[in-house]
């Protein structure tokens, strides 16, 4: 029998220690799936389609916290600006003044996350440390009075060599702890690693995640046609 949200929910959080967030991916899914995980007690969902997520949050209560996770495009920042709790990809100076723009307009500061190519194949968006300390000791960003960088990003390479992903989460963690020290030292609200997902977050979890973005193990097998 094919077990339902709720118990699916239910095994995942039983895996996930307490000061790790779960990140429910929702994405391609039904309203009456997120509302059923709602119903559990699941509050934080990510959706990685702007339009998409515009119109799910119009839908679904209002004190759900939904995290933007795909690439997003700066044409798309607005569509999400007014509500978004977290844009966890943030991977371009370009990206971050629309952001910044867009947040001023709903006088909001966003909270988002940069993000790191952390993978060991091309296929991954996402910042090396250079790109990283170019953006944030540019002036512009100096400027920006509507985000807050919160923490990293990145996605591990989809592969079952527990090893390698081990290796790219370590490599994340670096790069949180040298910002850490280097930008973010008298910044509390620097304190999100976002790595891990269905297939690998407990590992993630060892080397220090503190949210993990799960969709397939709570949601089933998403359907693209």
């Amino acid at each position: 029998m094919t077990k339902t949200v709720t118990e699916r929910l239910k095994s995942v959080k039983e895996t996930i220690p307490e000061g790790v967030k779960l990140i429910a991916v929702s994405k391609t899914k039904p309203n009456s799936d997120i509302l059923e995980a709602y119903q559990e007690g699941q509050i934080y969902f990510g959706e990685n389609k702007a339009q998409e997520l515009e119109r799910k949050a119009g839908e679904l209560p209002g004190d759900i916290h939904w995290h933007f996770i795909g690439h997003l495009q700066t044409n798309k920042v607005k569509y999400i600006a007014p509500f978004v709790s977290m844009i966890e990809a943030v991977d371009s100076l370009k990206l971050l003044k629309e952001i910044n723009k867009q947040a001023a307009k709903s006088e909001r500061v966003i909270p988002c996350l940069l993000q790191f190519h952390i993978a060991e194949e091309d296929t991954k968006f996402g910042l090396d440390r250079e790109e990283a300390q170019a953006l944030l000791d540019s002036e512009p960003f100096k400027k920006m009075q509507n985000i807050r960088i919160a923490g990293v990003m990145g996605m591990a390479t989809y592969t079952e060599n527990s090893d390698q992903l081990r290796r790219e989460f370590k490599f994340l963690k670096a790069v949180f702890d040298w910002l850490k020290q280097e930008y973010f030292s008298e910044t509390p609200d620097f304190k999100e690693i976002s790595m891990g997902m269905s297939g690998d977050y407990p590992v993630a979890i060892q080397e220090g995640a503190t949210m993990v973005r799960v969709g397939s193990l709570i949601f089933g097998e998403r359907n693209y046609n």
